[in-house]
């Protein structure tokens, strides 16, 4: 088994590459389990998902000792089934309503760049280490790093790791926004599960807006975005959330949102 995926009743999902003596290198079974993972996600009721690697690093990366294997069309179709299972996993992540928390440690190259950069929180321990790899092997980019880099970073920086390869310390990834913070390696464990017990105990419909509002904002006209904020606005105020929210803030009280369940 390449991904584990337990979802519990709370549902807070985590999901761990399980290749740790592999580096969690991304083969086509990897790749096809991640998959496997998103789309129960998807079908299950979840709130938060929680995304970590097993082992030394969190993802180093595709796997070359597989893609060697292969050449010519051979290789070709290979990569295209690695890289769809793939992308299709991203995709699937990225429409739930649930917030993606990543934690991860060691290195983190390539492919596992983008799983990083995928999260909504990404904790890093302060020894990871991160290089994009891509073209170093004469490779071009996967994973969304290509589209996730210039957003986060800017495409200044983003050429820079990506046509140089430099690596970067977890400090500096934290300073120009590829993680959100860097945290002690021995609380890294410890503090993402409080980041995806708190997000799941959240709005799990308000966070799909808000999740939606943001990936849309970086390629939007103000006008229009300005209208789809407003449209969205209107729909959480209205919704069970919504209520909810309101009401505890005004009888002073915690909210428990858990109460509604989120969007299968």
């Amino acid at each position: 088994m390449r991904v584990r995926t337990e979802i519990d009743e709370g549902g807070l999902a985590r999901v761990t590459l399980c290749r740790g003596e592999a580096g969690n290198a991304i083969d086509l079974e990897l790749a096809r389990g991640l998959l496997d993972a998103a789309r129960a996600c998807e079908r299950g009721a979840v709130r938060a998902v929680l995304l970590t690697g097993e082992g030394k690093s969190f993802c180093v990366g595709g796997d070359l000792r597989e893609f060697a294997a292969f050449s010519g069309e051979a290789l070709e179709k290979h990569l295209v089934a690695v890289t769809d299972a793939l992308h299709d996993a991203l995709r699937t992540f990225a429409a739930l309503d649930a917030p993606l928390v990543a934690a991860v440690q060691g290195a983190v190259a390539g492919a596992g760049i983008g799983l990083a950069a995928a999260a909504d929180v990404t904790l890093a321990a302060d020894t990871a280490t991160f290089t994009a790899a891509y073209t170093g092997i004469g490779y071009s980019p996967d994973a969304g790093v290509s589209w996730s880099l210039p957003r986060l970073i800017g495409p200044k920086r983003a050429l820079d790791l990506l046509l140089t390869n430099r690596r970067i310390p977890a400090a500096e990834a934290a300073a120009i926004g590829l993680v959100s913070r860097a945290v002690p390696a021995g609380e890294l464990a410890a503090d993402a599960e409080r980041t995806a017990e708190a997000l799941r105990r959240g709005p799990t419909a308000a966070y799909g807006a808000t999740r939606r509002l943001v990936g849309a904002g970086p390629t939007a006209n103000l006008g229009p975005h300005l209208d789809r904020e407003a449209r969205a606005l209107a729909a959480a105020a209205t919704s069970e959330e919504g209520r909810e929210g309101v009401a505890a803030f005004l009888g002073k009280r915690a909210p428990e949102f858990t109460r509604v369940p989120p969007r299968a």
